[in-house]
């Protein structure tokens, strides 16, 4: 986790429902909203696409939710809602320049409620497992919901997948900002925590996703997005002839409940190697339980940008990198779900219908010493970025 000292800024302004928490700049409201139409008009006089919102329902609150889409000059689009941070769609090429929705997803966010399976969503203020619900910091013991079996996962009952987020467009870089104020003990977690999660769509084809955070408490951070990926866009029903390719040489052991033992084991020899590409479902019947669901320790990762991981689709020619500053990156193929989920095109979600792969820190590193510190405090800012680049193979 990159740590920089702040002055809280970010905290202080999402705080007092401020519209320019990216700024940190100072501007009053008015300059920065003449700046930002002024380059929007601009940026459409070049013949850039701008970005499109639109509704996408209400929440069972009562809460309007919206729907943004961002298109970059190759076609590629990718549609994000402000329930959740959630990547609803993604559109990408196959190797005959046909367009295809490359993750899994629903027509509108009832389709999200609940989200059970996390689907697109960022992932906090924990992303994985907390061992017992339980961390300590700075002296004082902390009781999160057990959620999952015994343990907590990914946030617990309501986590940032699960809220709507203040939304912000940014035209001159193809961007949202998404902005996320968890007030101090939600879900049980110290500090009133300022989040903030921007989506760029750049011109190389490639979704960029930067988090930051600030805290006015010692809290636990570890954000990260849950899409699941299906580069075949529905040729396949399935993931299991995709060929992953990941840089790592260990991964974090972990029980039957999937929390670490602490210690870091060689992939070398297990079914758990993908040090070289390899299809999905070649040895998938020898695992334990139904699929994968594991944390690869990236070689050399932690805080500079890292190539982590490739996934290729024989089938379309599509290719996906994933890049990131993180120093771990969890490999799950969905085996959890059933076909109970109808999504897009009215398909019907089946167990490996899809793939994620997502960047993050070691499941219960509050609880694990050895692991990379994921303990924020005031004056610190959590920083982190992901990288999803696509491209075909002809």
């Amino acid at each position: 986790m990159k740590k920089f000292k702040s002055s809280n800024t970010l905290l202080l302004l999402a705080l007092f429902g401020s519209l320019s928490v990216s700024g940190l700049t100072g501007c009053n409201s008015q300059e920065t909203k003449t700046e930002t139409e002024n380059t929007a008009a601009t940026t459409e006089e070049q013949g850039t696409m701008k970005i499109k919102k639109e509704p996408f329902g209400t929440t069972p609150t009562g809460q309007e939710v919206s729907l943004y889409t961002l298109t970059n000059k190759n076609g590629v689009t990718v549609k994000i809602t402000n329930y959740g941070a959630i990547v609803t769609s993604l559109t990408t090429p196959d190797k005959d320049g046909k367009m295809g929705d490359v993750v899994l997803g629903f027509n509108d966010v009832s389709g999200y409620i609940p989200n059970d399976p996390h689907i697109g969503g960022i992932i906090g203020r924990f992303a994985n497992r907390i061992a017992k619900g339980r961390f300590t910091v700075d002296g004082q013991e902390y009781k999160l919901a057990t959620n999952n079996g015994p343990n907590h996962l990914h946030g617990g009952n309501i986590g940032f997948d699960r809220v709507v987020w203040q939304a912000e467009e940014m035209p001159d870089q193809n961007a949202i900002k998404l902005t996320y104020v968890s007030k101090d003990m939600e879900e049980g977690y110290p500090g009133n925590l300022a989040a903030t999660v921007t989506y760029t769509l750049t011109e190389d084809n490639s979704l960029k996703i930067d988090y930051t955070a600030t805290t006015d408490k010692a809290t636990p951070v570890n954000l990260t997005n849950h899409s699941y990926f299906n580069l075949s866009a529905g040729a396949d029903k399935d993931i299991l002839n995709d060929v992953v390719q990941i840089n790592a040489d260990k991964y974090t052991a972990s029980d039957k409940d999937l929390i670490p033992t602490g210690e870091l084991v060689p992939v070398k020899g297990t079914p758990y190697d993908f040090t070289t590409p390899q299809p999905v479902g070649t040895r998938i019947n020898n695992l334990q339980g139904y699929g994968y669901d594991l944390n690869y320790v990236i070689n050399n990762g932690n805080d500079k940008l890292t190539k982590a991981a490739t996934v290729y689709d024989p089938t379309t020619g599509r290719e996906m990198e994933v890049l990131t500053t993180q120093p771990g990156i969890q490999l799950y193929t969905a085996y959890h779900l059933d076909g109970s989920l109808t999504g897009k095109n009215n398909t019907k979600y089946e167990r490996y219908a899809g793939l994620c792969l997502e960047a993050q820190h070691y499941p219960d590193s509050p609880n694990q010493p050895k692991f990379p510190n994921t303990v924020i405090k005031p004056g610190e800012t959590y920083q982190e970025t992901t990288i999803y680049k696509f491209s075909v193979r002809k």
